[in-house]
């Protein structure tokens, strides 16, 4: 009679590789996930897979030389760490852009940040099955490229900025097309949140789901965006303003929850308040020198360190530069976001789901080149 009654279950733990390989790692990422069945127990993200030295070639190359590789770390927001790198050295050096250079840059690293966030978004949606967002996003951010490509000449790793300005004028040409296209993308907002806000397949897959609260914030480091869904209103360009981000009115997006409906919509909401800074700074953009032609390719700042943060489309990022007085830094250091922002899915991917686990890494947005720097 023992037979008929029915044995004790047995909980039978396994492992399964989420990557370096696959589609929604968004980069050559590892997630080692320890699951119980479709729940997540243990989430280990494993790095170092696409790692190129970046750091160690900053001090074998001159400041100039190593100007390109500041946007080959965060590809997607490349210029905004060429700008970045720029003010630091700027800083070392005790360099003073004109006017007018301040505004072009301000004006394209925007164009940038809008750039990211509209690849985030099509990527984002994709991850959840979603096809036809990914092609109005690319759609929307060919224009950017557009934009950017004719003034650097390049469309996606820009070295566009200089010490003491930047490579090259913007010309009317250049407005037009940026003040076209902030109007095109306002005309787009509709349809973003009828395709996709509104959209409750959409809204059940990301509401509630990967929960970064304000104190898993602070201890993992987490930054940018995901800190401002969790409802802290923290962006270097207010708290620490740089260049000319002061002169500008723009808000701080923030979310309540810090679920991953929430990191939508500070993205979404974003990129309307970087229209709204590009306007303003070409509104106020000032007449004369672009660039401050002075200034020495074989750069030697005097003895000394700088530590410049700014924010880049993922979060705060900074430069750490030491100086010995050479044309050669003897120290660069980079702080890069997606680092913290990544390793917080330690505790966040816990007692999820397998498909759960892809929304939230999506929501996340790593770009794993800038931590394998």
């Amino acid at each position: 009679m023992a037979d008929h009654f029915p044995q004790p279950v047995q909980q039978q733990l396994y492992s399964l590789n989420l990557g370096p390989q696959h589609p929604s790692t968004h980069g050559v990422l590892r997630v080692l996930l320890t699951l119980d069945g479709e729940y997540i127990l243990k989430a280990d993200p494993v790095i170092g897979y696409g790692h190129r030295g970046h750091e160690k070639m900053g001090e074998n190359r001159t400041y100039l030389q190593f100007m390109p590789n500041s946007s080959r770390m965060d590809y997607l927001s490349g210029l905004l760490y060429n700008h970045g790198f720029c003010l630091a050295v700027e800083k070392l050096a005790g360099i003073e852009p004109p006017e007018r250079a301040k505004y072009i840059r301000v004006i394209c690293a925007e164009l940038n940040r809008i750039s990211s966030h509209l690849l985030w978004f099509g990527t984002f949606l994709m991850d959840l099955g979603a096809f036809t967002p990914f092609l109005y996003c690319f759609d929307d951010r060919e224009n950017i490229l557009d934009i950017l490509d004719r003034v650097t000449g390049s469309r996606l790793t820009y070295s566009y900025c200089r010490f003491g300005g930047v490579a090259r004028d913007v010309d009317e040409v250049f407005i037009d097309q940026t003040r076209a296209f902030i109007r095109r993308l306002r005309s787009r907002w509709p349809d973003y949140h009828n395709l996709v806000t509104k959209n409750v397949i959409f809204i059940h897959r990301v509401r509630g789901v990967g929960i970064i609260d304000k104190d898993l914030a602070r201890r993992f480091g987490v930054t940018g965006p995901n800190l401002r869904a969790a409802g802290v209103p923290f962006d270097m360009r207010k708290v620490e303003p740089y260049e000319v981000y002061d002169r500008f009115n723009f808000e701080i997006p923030t979310g309540t929850r810090g679920d991953a409906l929430d990191r939508y919509r500070v993205r979404l909401e974003e990129m309307e308040q970087s229209c709204r800074i590009i306007e303003q700074a070409l509104e106020q953009l000032p007449d004369g020198a672009y660039r401050q032609e002075r200034v020495r390719l074989k750069l030697t700042p005097p003895r000394g360190d700088v530590y410049f943060a700014f924010e880049s489309a993922r979060g705060q990022t900074a430069y750490y530069l030491v100086s010995d007085g050479s044309p050669y830094p003897y120290r660069v250091h980079v702080r890069v976001p997606s680092f913290g922002n990544l390793h917080c899915l330690t505790e966040v991917l816990q007692e999820t789901l397998v498909a759960d686990a892809i929304a939230i890494l999506g929501s996340i947005d790593i770009v794993v080149p800038e931590i394998d720097r």
